[in-house]
């Protein structure tokens, strides 16, 4: 593809050198340049890319992007490289990969889920739906990719950077993809990793307070900011109306078409009559012309409101109600209220609840239907945002019967920091509680002193299956852990 053809839909371009050339690929990583290459220099959080200009140019980059303030002199460039200034080379990277891949969100229908909480089951909800009617489904998210029902890869962040993310879509194209959801994290509206998509429903779960770190969002205003950018991108717009910053939505984008849906606002889609239990929830809400009976096989409140959202998308697609119910029924999500079945037949439930708010909803929600006791097993991330860690554990202090403190993807710091942190806060509740360190003894812990009356909630971690620490990820399934601990019990007790 010539340059200039992957520059359309950029402004404010200051080049030099000829824009007829023939690329023959793009990145930001200048290890991965071959020769005819564009090469996208990005200034990240701990490396610059401007420092590998010339390393990628004696790899063969034919021509670089550089960001608009850089000292053009301070690089040894060749007068055959083409330079082209931008004001963003994060935005260039998005556009110019976009145009190379042929723009493909514009030949499927794309679904954006951006939200604190519920991205991942929502997206889950309305995959099956969109299966169920028959559409061919591609998903991008959490968890991983898929495509036509089939697992491509697992993923290692909400949203890929822009240029795998085209790679994917393409991909898609390829394989007669019709319909694409997206989770879309604030992270990647900010950092322009969905800019040139082009959206056909966009949706807003919820909001509460997380990602609030030196590397993510600096305050709460940010972060909602960053999220609204996506209804900049698209006028079709599903919102959360029980959700105090959903709610201001429609009135921010008063010229979009907005749907909204509830349980305890008016909305356009309001569910009635709910029931809750400790394997599922049903309620009523209006499908099609009449009320109907939905049932979904993830238990609490919020599976409500995810069921919800999924509907609203399901309507925009004029699927049939029997097929939303069919989808919702049989729909799973792995690490997202997801009972591990096991021979000593207690409770336990594995849960991606990471925040304050998150896990203040799985706690409560299983509180209400258990008899027994809520022991809950729950640490907080490294290099992310401490704020939250005392208010968390004096959440797990005052909601669970029994916490047993432990560590979480502790990267770079040091995990009895973390925990002391989480201590702050349960040590203001009467709650009881451990510290075990170390999470496998933290789970056994656990187990042992649990009976099939409790409910052990493994919060955290939820469908991951590596354990961070000093940059290494070391595997760790709970569910592989939870059944090797109770296998073990087992053995001992025979």
């Amino acid at each position: 593809m010539k340059l200039k053809e992957m520059l359309i839909g950029l402004e404010g371009l200051k080049v030099k050198g000829d824009l007829e050339i023939e690329v023959k690929g793009l990145t930001s990583h200048s290890k991965e340049i071959k020769e005819g290459d564009l090469f996208v220099a990005i200034k990240g959080f701990s490396v610059d890319g401007h420092q590998y200009i010339e390393d990628a140019i004696k790899l063969g980059a034919t021509a670089v992007i550089i960001e608009e303030g850089c000292d053009l002199k301070a690089f040894k460039i060749p007068e055959k490289v083409t330079v082209i200034m931008a004001k963003n080379t994060r935005e260039a990277l998005a556009i110019t990969s976009c145009n190379f891949y042929g723009n493909p969100s514009r030949k499927f229908k794309l679904i954006g889920v951006t939200g604190t909480k519920g991205k991942t089951t929502t997206t889950f909800m309305i995959k099956e739906i969109l299966e169920k009617a028959g559409k061919k489904v591609g998903l991008v998210g959490t968890i991983a990719t898929y495509i036509n029902g089939r697992k491509m890869q697992d993923s290692d962040r909400t949203t890929p950077e822009s240029l795998e993310l085209q790679q994917l879509f393409s991909k898609m194209v390829k394989e007669g993809v019709e319909v694409v959801v997206m989770e879309v994290s604030s992270q990647s509206l900010k950092l322009h990793r969905v800019a040139g998509c082009e959206f056909d429903v966009v949706l807003f779960t919820n909001f509460s307070e997380d990602h609030i770190s030196p590397n993510e969002h600096p305050n709460m205003q940010d972060y909602f900011q960053s999220k609204l950018k996506l209804f900049e991108m698209c006028k079709t717009g599903i919102v959360n109306t029980d959700d105090l910053q959903g709610a201001k939505i429609p009135k921010l984008f008063p010229n979009n078409n907005i749907t909204t849906y509830g349980i305890d606002n008016y909305a356009n889609v309001l569910a009635k009559d709910i029931t809750i239990t400790n394997s599922y929830v049903d309620f009523k809400v209006k499908l099609t012309e009449r009320n109907e009976r939905v049932k979904t096989c993830i238990p609490g409140r919020f599976s409500v409101y995810n069921s919800l959202a999924a509907i609203c998308v399901a309507q925009k697609f004029g699927i049939e109600a029997e097929k939303i119910k069919e989808a919702l029924l049989e729909v799973r999500v792995p690490g997202r209220s997801e009972l591990v079945d096991n021979p000593l037949e207690i409770p336990i439930m594995i849960d991606y609840a990471h925040s304050p708010e998150s896990l203040e909803n799985i706690l409560q929600a299983v509180k209400s239907y258990t008899r027994g006791r809520v022991i809950s097993v729950f640490g907080c991330g490294g290099d992310r945002d401490s704020g939250k860690r005392p208010v968390m554990g004096e959440i797990s202090g005052r909601i669970a019967d029994y916490t047993i403190i432990t560590s979480d993807n502790p990267r770079t710091e040091e995990p009895k920091k973390i925990i002391d942190q989480i201590q702050e806060g349960i040590r203001k509740t009467k709650g009881k509680y451990s510290v075990v360190v170390d999470r496998a003894e933290a789970i056994r812990y656990a187990i042992k002193m649990a009976n099939k009356r409790d409910i052990i909630v493994l919060a955290g971690k939820g469908h991951e299956p590596y354990q961070e620490i000093n940059g290494e990820k070391y595997p760790f399934d709970e569910r592989v852990i939870v059944r090797k601990i109770i296998e073990t019990l087992r053995g001992k007790v025979g």
